[in-house]
């Protein structure tokens, strides 16, 4: 595995991190580097038995030069630390009880830093706290349930924050510390005629909880039931799940022609500790679509409404993957899928990326073939759609050519729609039109409309 280095400069000394994979074991180690001799001193080291998370915020030399900011994992989550110039723990400046997310800012004296931080996945919350006052506790910026993004002058005297919640569309703010509101960014973008009907909840038992949303058409008829649509990402650091109105809008647009959507976040997304988040390492074959299968099985007891015998699935890129995964190994449960820019084989697919969750081939080559759509392909009984950019410059166009490619030799049947000269992403507003009508309509034939 090739190592991954990075460099940040303090003065005359550096701060080097360096990743590197050892049998079974994923190790950071920190280290301390002299411009003028070379030696390296060690200040710290993390190891994990499936990976250690890498967090580009860190580490963050504090002004002075007199210690950095680390977030480490070794207490199940996420805990931002004081370390002094040597590497030695000073104190934990946001632990667990906060949920600490992402370091925002610190101030040009050294005095404040800025975080995002929520207990709550499905929002993200900013806050503030004074590093010289240990004992006082981290102050909130916001509070509205939502996500919060923010960004600080040098002195920390002016914050821009923009929010995205589940009352409108997302606005910027301007305020003073003390949060006065100095103005508002107006934004350019055109409104919504409509609001989604989201319902946002938990289901699950002790040991698995997931965090869900569910979508009614606006027209939504009591008597009725409705077939179902997946809505699925499921892949590592990332969540589906949001606080955020404007997640919502397409997903009301297909719930609009006579479906319940639904959205499930379940083992490997991040926010709910190391040992959740950690729990598909060498399993995207199983792991992910089981907790999909449990989820929707949930979300239907508290919802009769939704018709499990009618449920389609639909994703890109990693939700791609999971969407025809699901309809080869799970075709008692999805009945039609969409695939998007699908990842078919992870030996195609980055290696840093891959092998962090996966392991290192040769090894490691049962985690691959056990999350391979192409181990699957004979299984294929459902009705799939493949779409996916000819120029993807992410997940690449050959995944696609090697899935079809397998499907046709196994006399699969399945539908593929090339996106001539796209990318990973699909900018273009008559393409994107097009696109999801031809989904939209792909359901509605294979899943019928409400009965």
């Amino acid at each position: 595995m090739r190592a991954v280095l990075a460099v940040r400069a303090v003065r005359a000394v550096r701060a080097v991190r360096a990743v590197r994979a050892v049998r079974a074991v994923r190790a950071v180690r920190e280290l301390a580097a002299d411009l003028k001799t070379g030696k390296t001193t060690l200040l710290l080291a993390e190891k994990s038995s499936t990976w250690v998370n890498l967090r580009q915020e860190v580490p963050r030399w504090l002004p002075k030069g007199d210690g950095f900011l680390w977030v480490s994992e070794k207490d199940d989550v996420p805990r931002l630390e004081l370390r002094a110039r040597n590497g030695k723990f000073r104190r934990v400046l946001i632990n667990a009880d906060l949920g600490y997310q992402g370091l925002v800012s610190v101030s040009q004296d050294g005095e404040e830093i800025v975080v995002n931080a929520s207990k709550d996945p499905t929002a993200s919350q900013l806050f503030r706290y004074a590093i010289n006052h240990p004992f006082n506790e981290a102050e909130p910026i916001t509070k509205e349930l939502g996500l919060h993004a923010g960004v600080c002058s040098g002195d920390h005297a002016i914050r821009v924050i923009t929010s995205r919640t589940m009352k409108g569309m997302p606005i910027t703010r301007v305020y003073r510390k003390t949060g006065t509101l100095i103005g508002e960014l107006p934004s350019v973008a055109e409104n919504p005629k409509t609001v989604p009907v989201v319902d946002l909840i938990k289901v699950g038992g002790k040991e698995r909880m997931f965090h869900a949303a569910v979508v009614l058409p606006r027209d939504y008829d009591v008597k009725k039931k409705y077939p179902v649509i997946v809505d699925v990402y499921g892949g590592p650091h990332h969540l589906h799940v949001l606080a955020a109105q404007n997640r919502w809008l397409l997903d009301q647009w297909y719930a609009d022609q006579g479906f319940i959507v639904v959205a499930i976040d379940g083992r490997g997304t991040p926010g709910r500790g190391a040992a959740w988040e950690r729990a598909i390492y060498q399993k995207f074959g199983s792991v992910p679509l089981d907790d999909q299968v449990a989820g929707l099985k949930k979300l239907a007891e508290k919802y009769p409404m939704m018709d499990l015998n009618r449920v389609g699935i639909d994703g890109w890129s990693f939700g791609g993957y999971m969407s025809a995964l699901a309809v080869m190994r799970r075709p008692d449960v999805f009945k039609a899928g969409v695939a998007g820019a699908p990842v078919c084989d992870w030996y195609d697919y980055d290696t840093h990326y891959t092998e962090r969750y996966l392991g290192v081939p040769p090894k490691d080559a049962k985690a691959y073939d056990e999350g391979s759509l192409l181990t699957y392909a004979k299984d294929l009984t459902r009705p799939l759609m493949i779409l996916h950019g000819t120029a993807d410059d992410n997940v690449y166009f050959r995944h696609s050519l090697k899935i079809v490619d397998a499907l046709f030799r196994a006399g699969r049947d399945f539908e593929m729609v090339p996106l001539s000269g796209l990318t990973h992403m699909v900018p273009d507003p008559l393409v994107m039109e097009r696109l999801h009508g031809r989904i939209a309509t792909f359901f509605q034939r294979q899943l019928g409309r409400p009965e």
